[in-house]
C-alpha cells in the first residue's frame, strides 16, 4: 500500500477542464440518449441484464459495505481525533441551519415526497418477507412497513453518502492539496497513479456517470409526476408538452442556483426548501392522525432497531440472474442508487462542512439526518397507512400499479385544505429536486476542473441533465425507468472506489488524534 502521508501531485488538468474526463462522461451520456431514441427495446434488455447481474453478484457486498461504513463511522466518533476541525478553518463556514439545510436536501430530493408517500403503503399492502404474514395484525403491519422504509432511507443510506469519505476528502484536499475528486478516494491504494493516469480517469468517469444517471432520473420522474399532478388538480393535459414545460422550468431554477454558487443560490434554495417542508409537515402532523404518527414512529423505530442487523443483512428472496427477487427490487436497488451518489455527494459535503469536526460531520450524516428522515416518512407515509386502515382502498386504490404521485395526492387531498396542501407538496417536490440538481451540477463541474469551477461548466451540466431527461421521457416513461435502473449498474465500479474509506478514514482520525 502506498504511503498516504505524502502529498502526491495534482493531475495535469487541475485548474482547467479535464478534457478526457469531459469527453468520456459526455460521450457516454450522449450514446445512452441516442440508443434510447433509436432502439429503446435494445437499451431495456441491456440495462435489465446489467441490473440483474449487479443486484445478484454485488448485492451482498453492498450490504456489508453500507453496514460497515455506518458502524465504523460511529466508532470514529469516540476517538480523540474526532474533535479535529476539518477544512483548514477553525470556525464553520456556514451556520448550523444553513449547513443542515444543504445536507438534508440531498438524499431527500429523490424520494422526500413521492417515495415517502409510496414506500410505506407499498410495504403495508405487501409485508416485506423478513416479517412473514402480519395480515392478522394491522398495527404490526404498519410498524413493519415503516421499519422497512426506515432501513432504506435511514442510517445506512445516509452514512454511505459521505461520512467516512468526507473525512478522507477533507483531509487529502484541504490538508494535503490533493484534488477534490473521486480519484482521491483511491489514493491510499494507488498513490500518484490514482491522481495521474487511467485509474483516476476511470474512477472519476464512473462516479460522474452514476450521479448523472441518479440525478436525471428524478428530474425526468418529476416531469412525469408533476404532469400527472397538474392534470389531477387543474385539468391540465398530461402530455409531453406539459412535462417539457415542467423540466425546462426546473432546469432554469437549478442551473441559475448552481451558477451562483454554494453561498448564494444553493444555500438559499436549500433554506427555502427546509422551511416549506417544515411548515407542510407541521400542518400534516396537527391536521392529520397525530397519535397514529407518533405511535407509528415509536413502533416503527422499535422494530427497525430491534431487527436492525437482520434487516440490513437479509438475504432471502435474493433471486437469480434474470429475476432479482424482492431483495433486488427493493434493498439492493436503493443501495445501488445511494452508492452511485456516494463519492460526489461526499465532495459536496466536504465543500459545505469546512470548520466542522469529524464527530459533528458523522453524527449529522449518520444519526441526526436519518432520524429526521424517518420522522418525515412517518408523517407522510404513516398518514397514508392510517387513512388506508380507516377506509380500505382510500390510498391503495389510487396507488394501484405503484402510482407514486396518485398515492401522494390521495393522502394530501384527504386532509383539511387538501387542494392547497397537494399544490404545495408539488412545489416542494420541485424545489427538492432542484436542490440536488444544482448541488450535483456544482460537484460534477468541481470533479473535472477545480475547487471553484467556472459558471459556464456548472451551467453546462445543469442544462445537459435537463435535456437528457427530456430526451428520455420523449421515449415514454420507460426511458427514465431504465436510466433509474442503470444507476444500479454504475454502482458496481463506484462501490469499489468507496472501499478504501473503511480503513483510511480510521487511519486519518487516529493520526489526527495523536497531533492533538
Amino acid at each position: 500500500m502506498t504511503d498516504t502521508t505524502t502529498t502526491g501531485s495534482q493531475p495535469a488538468s487541475l485548474g482547467r477542464v479535464d478534457k478526457p474526463l469531459f469527453a468520456i462522461t459526455g460521450g457516454f451520456i450522449a450514446l445512452f440518449c441516442i440508443l434510447a431514441l433509436i432502439d429503446i427495446d435494445l437499451l431495456s434488455r441491456m440495462v435489465d441484464w446489467g441490473f440483474n447481474f449487479s443486484a445478484t453478484y454485488f448485492g451482498l457486498y453492498w450490504q456489508v459495505l453500507l453496514l460497515a461504513t455506518f458502524v465504523i463511522g460511529l466508532g470514529l466518533c469516540v476517538l480523540p481525533g474526532a474533535r479535529t476541525r476539518m477544512g483548514a478553518l477553525t470556525t464553520p463556514e456556514f451556520t448550523m441551519f444553513q449547513w443542515g439545510s444543504m445536507i438534508m436536501c440531498t438524499l431527500l430530493a429523490g424520494g422526500g415526497v413521492f417515495w415517502a408517500a409510496g414506500e410505506p403503503i407499498a410495504h403495508y399492502l405487501s409485508t416485506p418477507p423478513l416479517f412473514g404474514d402480519l395480515s392478522a395484525d394491522p398495527t404490526a403491519q404498519a410498524y413493519a412497513a415503516l421499519a422497512q422504509s426506515f432501513l432504506h432511507w435511514g442510517f445506512l443510506a445516509w452514512a454511505i453518502l459521505g461520512s467516512l469519505t468526507t473525512v478522507m476528502l477533507m483531509h487529502y484536499h484541504y490538508d494535503k492539496g490533493l484534488p477534490l475528486a473521486p480519484r482521491t478516494l483511491l489514493y491510499p491504494l494507488f498513490g500518484d497513479r490514482a491522481l495521474n493516469g487511467p485509474i483516476g480517469l476511470i474512477a472519476d468517469a464512473s462516479c460522474i456517470i452514476a450521479v448523472v444517471a441518479g440525478t436525471v432520473g428524478p428530474i425526468g420522474f418529476l416531469g412525469l409526476q408533476m404532469s400527472y399532478g397538474l392534470n389531477a388538480l387543474f385539468g391540465i393535459p398530461d402530455t409531453f408538452a406539459t412535462q417539457t414545460v415542467v423540466i425546462l422550468a426546473l432546469a432554469s431554477v437549478y442551473t441559475v442556483s448552481a451558477i451562483s454558487g454554494l453561498s448564494k443560490g444553493i444555500q438559499l434554495l436549500s433554506r427555502v426548501n427546509v422551511i416549506l417542508a417544515f411548515v407542510l409537515l407541521a400542518f400534516m402532523l396537527v391536521a392529520g392522525p397525530t397519535f397514529f404518527i407518533f405511535d407509528g414512529f415509536a413502533g416503527g423505530m422499535g422494530v427497525y432497531l430491534s431487527n436492525f442487523f437482520d434487516m440490513a443483512m437479509y438475504r432471502g428472496e435474493a433471486g437469480i440472474v434474470g429475476a432479482p427477487g424482492w431483495l433486488g427490487w427493493w434493498t439492493v436497488f436503493f443501495w445501488g442508487w445511494f452508492l452511485g451518489y456516494g463519492p460526489l455527494m461526499a465532495i459536496f459535503i466536504a465543500r459545505v462542512s469546512r470548520g466542522r469536526s469529524i464527530r459533528s460531520i458523522i453524527l449529522m450524516l449518520s444519526v441526526l439526518a436519518p432520524i429526521v428522515t424517518n420522522f418525515w416518512f412517518t408523517i407522510i407515509g404513516g398518514t397514508g397507512i392510517a387513512l388506508e386502515q380507516a377506509v380500505p382502498g382510500a390510498i391503495s386504490g389510487p396507488f394501484e400499479g405503484f402510482n407514486l404521485p396518485a398515492g401522494l395526492l390521495a393522502t394530501t387531498q384527504a386532509l383539511p385544505m387538501g387542494f392547497l396542501l397537494s399544490v404545495l407538496f408539488l412545489v416542494l417536490t420541485m424545489i427538492f429536486v432542484a436542490t440536488t440538481s444544482d448541488s450535483m451540477s456544482f460537484v460534477i463541474a468541481t470533479s473535472m476542473s477545480n475547487d471553484n469551477p467556472s459558471p459556464v461548466l456548472r451551467a453546462f451540466w445543469g442544462i445537459a441533465m435537463g435535456i437528457m431527461a427530456l430526451i428520455l421521457i420523449s421515449t415514454g416513461s420507460g426511458g427514465i425507468g431504465k436510466l433509474q435502473s442503470f444507476i444500479v449498474v454504475t454502482a458496481v465500479p463506484v462501490s469499489l472506489v468507496l472501499l478504501p474509506s473503511l480503513w483510511d478514514a480510521l487511519r486519518i482520525t487516529l493520526m489526527l488524534g495523536k497531533k492533538t
